[in-house]
């Protein structure tokens, strides 16, 4: 079961404490840069991903979580034994990097990898699917930027190839986000996983012909 703590370290930043798979987490966050703070569908994800291994078993996987922010997903899917990527724009990185290392060393079979993603990538190029496979695509937290929607759609469908599943959970509160999600579900034959009040999430995999 996952408990939620917050402490103020600094003028920009934060400490945000999570309790998962048995481990406290400890997650800086900063508000110069928007994703680098724990959000309720990342806390909501961890705690499906926790509370269901046998429905998603993580263990020996590929996964790459698409937009990981702070890391959370990225470090919860480490310590329930999978084999993780964490890609985000360059701005996160620092403590993208941070969390991760201080959250799995001597604790993951898996040293945990971050690479750079900017959604104006020529993603074929930059990510090509022969190197980049994956059994699970993670993304929480990502609609929140209406403008990227169309780039963040285009990335979904690019890691997502046959083989792979994504899951997906988010807040969705605005008119775009549901455009959005309707726009999702076409793209992708999709699964209800899980509903609370607040955040929904999906599994999901790719159609052949995109509508």
């Amino acid at each position: 079961m996952a408990q939620l703590e917050t402490q103020e370290t600094g003028q920009h930043t934060k400490m945000c404490r999570e309790h998962f798979v048995g481990y406290e987490i400890r997650i800086n966050e900063s508000h110069d840069f928007y994703g680098a703070t724990v959000k309720s569908a990342a806390v909501a994800l961890c705690r499906f991903l926790e509370s269901n291994p046998e429905q998603i078993n993580l263990r020996n996987k590929a996964v790459l979580e698409l937009g990981a922010g702070t890391g959370l997903v990225s470090i919860v899917a480490s310590l329930l034994g999978a084999w993780v990527t964490a890609v985000d724009i360059p701005g996160v990185h620092a403590i993208l990097s941070t969390n991760l290392y201080w959250n799995t060393r001597g604790r993951c079979k898996y040293k945990p990898q971050v690479e750079a993603l900017s959604y104006n990538d020529d993603l074929v190029r930059s990510f090509p699917h022969a190197t980049y496979r994956y059994d699970y695509i993670m993304v929480a937290d990502v609609v929140h930027q209406h403008h990227l929607h169309d780039k963040l759609l285009v990335a979904m469908r690019h890691f997502c190839q046959p083989g792979t599943s994504l899951i997906w959970a988010d807040k969705i509160c605005s008119q775009p986000e549901m455009v959005f999600t309707e726009r999702f579900r076409r793209a992708f034959n999709t699964t209800l996983l899980a509903e609370t009040e607040e955040v929904t999430i999906y599994m999901a995999v790719a159609r052949k012909f995109w509508v």
